[in-house]
């Protein structure tokens, strides 16, 4: 009787294990899911807080820049304004459309005014524009598909640190060949930390991935816009 009293309250005074010791007391297999889940997650979250600056950094550059550039009569002194907008992309395509016009119309000083280097002249500086709206989109998009990857494949990963700790626990139950709570909690409880662990790494990220698109959209309607308007204006007053 006193066996089985003392028995009771040692199960009474026994603590459920806490979160870090099912994570360090786990397989080698679920705990190097769980750390490279870990690593995703750190790695998106440095991504997203870059990539939020920069974009941000962007629009109000650019915004600060079209003020500028519609307020401004002379785009020499426009160009010079850009020197100092590093961060804006609409002011980047606007220094590669300045310099090949200025190139342009040098090479016309030099030589004979005729249709076809008009033409020409027009093209290479619609050219230029394009070349800058592409090398402003590559750069507005670098690591952002890194985002995508983590956040379409930290989900698998975690599941299968779940398939593992159900795994485990059927071995267990084979091993003592009883289905108690005690045998199969151990290996539920990894499982269902790799499943959060994978939606908390891949949440954050799809979530970026998506708002950071939104705003590189935007900004690339913006250079479009811009471009047909600097063109409009090189056309008018140039060729």
């Amino acid at each position: 009787m006193n066996d089985v009293i003392s028995a009771h309250i040692a199960d009474a005074g026994a603590q459920p294990p806490t979160f870090f010791e099912t994570i360090t007391h786990s397989g080698p297999v679920a705990f190097f899911v769980l750390l490279l889940l870990v690593a995703f997650s750190i790695g998106s979250w440095a991504i997203i807080i870059v990539k939020a600056m920069a974009l941000r950094n962007a629009q109000k550059a650019s915004a600060e820049f079209l003020e500028h550039f519609w307020q401004s009569k002379r785009l020499d002194e426009i160009f010079t304004r850009t020197e100092q907008m590093p961060s804006s992309p609409l002011a980047q395509v606007f220094r590669a459309g300045y310099q090949e016009l200025v190139k342009v119309k040098q090479r016309e000083a030099a030589a004979d005014k005729n249709k076809n280097q008009i033409s020409d002249g027009v093209e290479n500086v619609e050219r230029a524009l394009r070349r800058a709206a592409i090398a402003e989109m590559t750069e507005m998009e670098r690591l952002v598909p890194l985002l995508a990857s983590v956040g379409s494949t930290s989900p698998f990963i975690g599941l299968f640190g779940t398939v593992v700790g159900i795994m485990k626990s059927f071995g267990e139950i084979g091993a003592k060949g009883s289905a108690n709570l005690a045998t199969v909690a151990p290996g539920i409880s990894e499982a269902l930390i790799a499943t959060a662990a994978g939606l908390l790494a891949a949440i954050p990220a799809v979530i970026a991935y998506n708002a950071f698109n939104s705003r590189i959209k935007v900004l690339s309607s913006e250079m479009e816009s811009f471009g047909s308007d600097f063109m409009n204006i090189v056309r008018r007053h140039f060729f």
